[in-house]
């Protein structure tokens, strides 16, 4: 920052921020707005740029609060900039920089002072500071401020959604965007989910309802887009003397920052434009998040839900369904690639999991494809580096796994994938492994951690269903994930030993009192649980395709002791009838092929064997096959996670921890 840290700790000092924020009324036709938005600035994106704009707004936004019921400055403001606003199509279209140059700063103006406001007071006394203007001016009228806040989120969404993305027009529309993240930012303060409220009601229904489809799909392809932010050069290139292209801004610029440029200063924009080169993109993507999971009204549904669960794609030449008013197209390659790209943060991997779980036209489309492993791949980097990340980013892609697997032709798929090297998985060098191989792997190791670590029962289920998916698709399984399927049994039945004896001497210790017994018994039931599922697993791999997986069957030999003392219990005796058959049968042959056999031998007899067992000596059990259903009310986790994401992640967006109530700190 160097010099400009002081810059921005000498706002308070600004002769045209003083006027703003002081005493004196200003009509929005008064010159004084020309020259106080006509300023040279580059908004911060990184945070601790953020951090020091917002310390330095603060009291600024305060005076403010305080003068505005007299002056309705802030309501004149907001007017000139909707303004503004009306020419901006026009103005991009003549290439016209400097209005929309000016139209930026008004914008950024109203959003840093709304940000302060939203965290200062109520929606009620919001809807006063924008009507004060009105009565400054002598014409108080009910409802001013209604009116003039929906038409400020209108005219927001209609600038997102008709001025081209170019060069020029980059920060207005991350201005635009970022402007209605603020405005939905009162979520932040509260800990119950908001349902309702003016803004709410603004955007759901009014004016801003018939843009419905138009915003979501230009979000959408925001994301898709992923241009990065344009030097500032491209608008306002300095002259050698210092100043500016354009001898109007030149002459206007000194009435305020002149060359405060947060963010846009030498090696710190190199270092920012690295920490967040897609700032659009990235603040697009939070809205759309934002906008998905506001929760239906009380006889209205989310219309910006409808319309991400029902878009197609532009292939599609079938006519819509009258049922869904807000369907739209988009190139569905394109927002495929994108998906593909991003998976590295919490964002697109909620975006996927939304896509995948609400719409059922890019759910097909994404099963259709022929490379899968360019989507699976990334999540499956998401689990293997499970340590690393939070455990709703782990949930999400869990989950995206647990749907693919609903589908029959994606479990079979993945196994004829074939990968030559992955690079992310430093157990082991793994070479020539199918993608389904790799899929086992990385469920198993997730459920591993989870034993030792987490202890998580809700990320065991989903763990488990996946595989249960699988099973009966299982084929050719890598010897390595073949021995990792047996060497969780075996994790398992130690535990299960473990806990039985622990129980076993409580019981001997308390003759009389049982207090601690409850917690054995439940922690017995837990693993008899898993350990069911994970015999079902193997059981409906052996049943439906044994002659495929002479790997597993050759693991299942070799640790044929793990399962002697299952077999008479009464949770699993059922089960173990088909895995006793198996290994008798197996065994058999390998004694009739003599002894010191080689591995090479073993592996021959196997091939041979399964060729050789009567599918008929197997009982039948009903087909594994679990389905991921959302809980009974999922924004009680969407939502504080979504904004979490937005405390985290937003662009340019700096919140003290203090005040927030909708997520704890240490998991926000």
């Amino acid at each position: 920052m160097g010099a400009n840290t002081s810059q921005v700790s000498d706002l308070s000092e600004n002769p045209s921020l003083k006027a703003l924020v002081g005493t004196q009324s200003m009509s929005e036709n008064d010159p004084f707005w020309n020259q106080l938005i006509s300023f040279t600035f580059i908004s911060p994106t990184s945070s601790g740029d953020s951090k020091l704009l917002e310390e330095a707004v603060i009291p600024l936004a305060k005076t403010l609060i305080e003068n505005n019921p007299i002056t309705g400055n802030f309501g004149a403001l907001v007017k000139v900039f909707l303004g503004r606003t009306k020419e901006l199509k026009i103005s991009t279209e003549c290439q016209d920089q400097l209005f929309i140059w000016q139209a930026h700063n008004a914008l950024f103006m109203i959003r840093c002072l709304l940000k302060v406001f939203i965290r200062e007071m109520s929606e009620a006394e919001l809807h006063l500071q924008l009507s004060y203007q009105e009565r400054a001016l002598g014409s108080c009228g009910e409802g001013g401020s209604e009116d003039l806040l929906e038409e400020l989120l209108s005219n927001l969404i209609h600038l997102i959604v008709e001025v081209p993305l170019l060069d020029i027009t980059y920060s207005i529309l991350f201005e635009a965007v970022t402007t209605l993240l603020v405005f939905f930012s009162y979520q932040l303060f509260h800990k119950d989910i908001l349902r309702d409220g003016s803004i709410y009601q603004h955007v759901m229904k009014g004016r801003c309802l018939s843009l419905t489809s138009r915003l979501v799909k230009t979000l959408l392809y925001n994301f898709i887009r992923q241009e990065k932010c344009p030097p500032p050069t491209h608008i306002f290139e300095p002259k050698a003397e210092g100043g500016l292209l354009y001898g109007l801004a030149s002459g206007v610029a000194s009435g305020l920052w002149t060359v405060f440029t947060l963010g846009g200063g030498g090696s710190k924009a190199a270092i920012d434009q690295e920490h967040n080169p897609l700032p659009l993109s990235n603040q697009s993507l939070l809205l759309l998040l934002v906008l998905a999971n506001l929760t239906d009204g009380p006889d209205w549904p989310n219309p910006y839900r409808q319309a991400i669960t029902c878009f197609r794609n532009t292939q599609d030449t079938s006519s819509p369904s009258a049922e869904q008013p807000h369907t739209f197209q988009i190139n569905f390659n394109s927002l495929y690639t994108a998906l593909c790209e991003q998976q590295r943060s919490d964002q697109a991997t909620l975006l996927l999991y939304t896509l995948l779980h609400q719409n059922a036209n890019m759910r097909t489309y994404m099963l259709s494809r022929t490379d899968m492993d360019n989507l699976v791949l990334p999540i499956l980097e998401i689990l293997y580096h499970v340590e690393d990340r939070n455990s709703h980013h782990v949930y999400m892609a869990l989950i995206i796994l647990l749907i693919l697997t609903e589908d029959d032709a994606f479990n079979r798929s993945i196994h004829e994938v074939v990968l030559k090297s992955v690079s992310w998985y430093s157990e082991r060098t793994l070479t020539e492994i199918s993608l389904g191989s790799l899929l086992i792997l990385v469920v198993i190791r997730t459920i591993q951690f989870n034993m030792t670590r987490t202890r998580d029962k809700y990320l065991h289920t989903n763990c488990l269903a996946a595989l249960a998916n699988m099973s009966a698709q299982f084929r050719c399984l890598h010897q390595y994930a073949a021995q990792r399927i047996i060497s969780l049994f075996a994790l398992l039945s130690k535990k299960h030993n473990k806990v039985l004896e622990q129980a076993t001497q409580s019981l001997r210790g308390r003759q009389g009192e049982n207090a601690a017994l409850p917690d054995y018994a439940q922690d017995l039931n837990v693993i008899e649980e898993v350990i069911r599922m994970m015999l079902e697993i193997i059981n409906s791999c052996l049943c439906s395709s044994l002659h495929h997986n002479p790997n597993l069957v050759y693991a299942l030999l070799y640790k044929r002791e793990l399962f002697e003392q299952f077999r008479t219990h009464p949770s699993f005796q059922d089960i173990m009838q088909n895995l006793d058959t198996v290994i008798g049968f197996f065994s058999q042959r390998l004694e009739q092929a003599g002894s010191d056999l080689s591995v090479e031998r073993v592996q021959e007899v196997i091939m041979k064997g399964a060729q050789a067992l009567p599918t008929d000596r197997l009982k039948k059990f009903p087909e594994l096959k679990f389905k991921y259903v959302e809980e009974e009310q999922p924004e009680d986790f969407f939502i504080p996670y979504v904004w979490s994401l937005v405390f985290n992640s937003g662009v340019g967006l700096h919140w003290s921890p203090r005040g927030i109530e909708l997520f704890s700190m240490d998991s926000g």
